[in-house]
């Protein structure tokens, strides 16, 4: 396992940066791209050691520089995607309106929409609605979410209303989330725990409810009520490193807030905590390592690790385009620092096939467990 003074001994190593400033034309950026994937995947093929990757050894091919504002540069090809139309999106969409009911997948423009919407053969269709409404009282320098100091009130129907649409959809896992309401004495936790509850009664507690929540100001109490609410997944974004958390969140979210907001769930008896960070935002590999370390040790269970992509030319610039086997090599460190699900990848979002990769994992735990009873009634 990769704990404690191994990874101490990795971090100390570290002595460089892991992307030049750059401004490329196309042609070199395309060179770069296929350099830096092809040198990297040599390099996991041949099997270096995870302390390697750490302390900044078999690192070309780490990433490669975003373009300056003004570059009309291509982004890598692992960061496309093909539109959405196909499967349960269209209809999923024509209820959302109806309803009038918005999903972080559109507000925040994600790039996977029409995926985890379609869902399909073997796959779970996922969805994630946005509540509290379209405004948030945060401004959070990568998000596309419109923002405010005074949004509207809550609708006081919206929790029943949700949950009548999500159990018509038929799907099998829906992600809660919602704006920073900072303006609400409970930042909104009453009214999350109200469209749990809601959910689990109108699917007959088939349904698996994970609620992507706000810190509440670090509010105990608060978190407790959405802990409780019958809720499967806990989760709270931290977002990026330590180091970053001023650069790149609001002034009002923190490391050491969303940490203890994460550890106040587990003790209130949230049976999975869930987090994720976005990279290329000038992380340090070394930063990376020793935030899952930390997120680990304060008993998360999952964690997501994806690109930053600037929604906007308002928001803040992509600092690099991390490759995608350096994210397969950061799974590789999440699962050594044993999470109970890591899901590393340049397109990965927090609630990115979220049913997939819980349900996935889910199934396969019981599978293991039942193979262990079955072996031990027979011995």
């Amino acid at each position: 396992m990769l704990r404690g003074a191994r990874v101490a001994r990795g971090l100390a190593g570290l002595a460089r940066p892991f992307s030049a400033a750059a401004e490329p034309a196309q042609a070199a950026v395309e060179d770069s791209v296929a350099a830096a994937i092809s040198g990297l995947r040599q390099k996991l093929a041949a099997g270096p050691e995870l302390g390697d990757f750490i302390v900044g050894k078999d690192l070309e091919g780490y990433s490669v520089p975003a373009p300056g504002l003004k570059e009309k540069v291509r982004k890598p090809e692992w960061l496309k995607r093909e539109l959405p139309g196909m499967g349960s999106y269209a209809g999923i969409k024509s209820q959302l309106r109806e309803l009038k009911l918005a999903t972080v997948c559109e507000e925040a423009k994600c790039p996977n929409i029409g995926e985890c919407w379609k869902g399909g053969e073997g796959e779970a269709a996922t969805a994630t609605i946005m509540l509290m409404g379209d405004t948030c009282t945060r401004g959070c320098r990568f998000c596309a979410v419109k923002t405010s100091r005074a949004p509207p009130p809550l609708d006081p129907n919206e929790p029943e209303n949700t949950a009548k649409a999500v159990a018509a959809w038929g799907i099998d896992y829906v992600v809660l989330t919602s704006v920073d309401r900072d303006d609400l004495p409970d930042g909104g936790a009453a009214h999350i725990a109200a469209t749990i509850g809601h959910l689990k009664k109108h699917t007959q507690g088939r349904l698996l409810v994970e609620a992507l929540v706000p810190d509440f100001q670090g509010d105990r109490a608060c978190v407790e009520l959405v802990a409780r609410s019958g809720l499967d997944v806990y989760a709270h974004n931290v977002e990026t490193v330590p180091r970053l958390q001023s650069l790149v969140r609001d002034r009002r979210a923190n490391w050491e807030q969303s940490l203890s907001v994460l550890r106040a769930a587990k003790d209130f008896g949230a049976r999975v905590t869930k987090t994720s960070i976005m990279l290329g935002c000038g992380e340090r590999p070394d930063e990376v390592v020793a935030a899952l370390q930390t997120l680990r040790e304060n008993g998360v269970d999952v964690v997501t690790l994806g690109q930053y992509q600037r929604p906007t030319k308002r928001h803040m610039a992509v600092h690099e385009y991390v490759t995608p086997d350096a994210f397969a090599a950061y799974q590789k460190v999440a699962e050594e620092l044993g999470f109970l699900y890591a899901a590393s990848g340049p397109m990965v979002r927090s609630s990115y096939r979220a049913g997939e990769f819980y349900l996935k994992n889910m199934l396969r735990r019981q599978q293991e467990e039942d193979a262990a009873g079955s072996k031990a009634s027979s011995g």
